[in-house]
């Protein structure tokens, strides 16, 4: 009961960050070490910005709700400090050389900084320091190497695979019936994959639980489908399908046709729109959230405060919660997803002068 007043409070608080309150966050003792200490912290965002500045902004894909309700996130916080934006994705993880090419391009003057949600932890490494010389560049959600980052919007990917890992451990302590689970990390390579993956596994050595099969895959819904059933044919007797959202996502119809829901489990690594709703219909059991739409918000102002020397805190992300039916609600929406109307939007025009205070 405590736990679950407590996220009820947490995600009230998120919900207010929306409307442009104070901000519920958690920064980190030593910034860029997602390993150090978390240090809660009430961020007030900033009124407006000085000027209409423009922003490059990298995604590895749009293919999944995950980063629409990033995009959204930004949108919303552009809008409100007077700013604009284009954005350029990669089209998916494999397309490293892609995303470099756009980075390149954010070099150009008409952008007076770069906010990016890379490919690769360290693929990108000599275009950010090389770009960095130029203007001010700004990692947001995936994780990656430091050299030449000026601030990070970003939760520890590592807390999401061990909250995920720590809600089954709680189902199936240690000395209980074992159980047996099919885990799909994500992308091979990609930055957060490898993050979620050692928080999972070090969470779940707590339990009775074992990962018998593991499939790496991007997370487009259509090679989801394809890791989903090839586990199933293999091995038909598993307990639980964990692993990304589109997988998540992906299992729930496969799941029923095969007449396997409720026999069945599916976790989630991270929350989306389709998560949700398989979490309230009981569908899929639980998914923890990263608030995606506040990291958005928060990648956009801690831009505006690089360009105008106001960055007093160059690493910091929501609180990860775990969203199960029982906690689920209007908060966590307001959090975490795009309205279902929401539609990517690619190029913002700045106003011809940021709104007064």
């Amino acid at each position: 009961m405590q736990k679950a007043v407590a996220a009820a409070i947490l995600m009230a608080g998120l919900a207010l960050s929306a409307r442009g309150e104070t901000w519920p966050l958690e920064a980190r003792a030593v910034p860029f070490d997602d390993t150090s200490a978390a240090v809660p912290l009430d961020y007030t965002p900033l009124d407006h910005a000085a000027r209409p500045w423009r922003f490059c902004i990298l995604y590895p894909h749009l293919k999944d709700a995950y980063w629409l309700s990033v995009n959204y996130g930004m949108v919303e916080e552009a809008r409100r400090l007077g700013v604009g934006f284009d954005v350029f994705e990669a089209g998916g993880y494999p397309n490293l050389n892609r995303q470099i090419d756009q980075l390149k391009a954010c070099a150009s003057d008409e952008f007076d900084a770069v906010i990016l949600g890379t490919v690769s932890y360290a693929g990108l490494t000599a275009e950010v320091e090389r770009i960095a010389r130029l203007k001010p560049v700004i990692a947001t959600v995936n994780d990656i190497d430091d050299s030449g980052i000026t601030a990070k919007a970003s939760v520890p990917w590592t807390e999401m695979g061990a909250a995920a890992g720590r809600f089954l451990a709680q189902r199936h302590p240690k000395g209980s019936p074992p159980v047996r689970i099919a885990w799909f990390p994500g992308p091979q390579g990609a930055g957060w994959v490898t993050f979620v993956e050692a928080g999972f596994r070090a969470a779940l050595a707590e339990s009775s639980a074992q990962i018998v099969m593991t499939r790496f895959g991007d997370t487009g819904t259509e090679e989801q489908v394809l890791l989903v059933e090839e586990v199933l044919e293999a091995m038909p007797d598993i307990d639980y399908l964990v692993g990304s959202g589109p997988m998540a996502e992906a299992a729930v119809p496969i799941l029923r046709a095969r007449g396997l829901e409720g026999r069945i489990a599916v976790v989630s690594t991270y929350l989306s729109h389709a998560v949700y709703r398989g979490v309230v219909r009981g569908r899929i059991l639980a998914a923890p959230t990263d608030s995606p739409v506040l990291q958005g918000r928060l990648s956009i102002e801690m831009a505006v405060r690089a360009l105008e020397d106001r960055l007093t805190t160059p690493h910091a992300g929501p609180p990860v919660w775990t969203v199960t039916q029982a906690t689920a609600g209007d908060e966590v929406i307001e959090g975490s997803l795009a309205p279902a109307s929401f539609v990517p939007i690619f190029s913002l025009p700045a106003p011809a002068s940021p709104p007064g205070p």
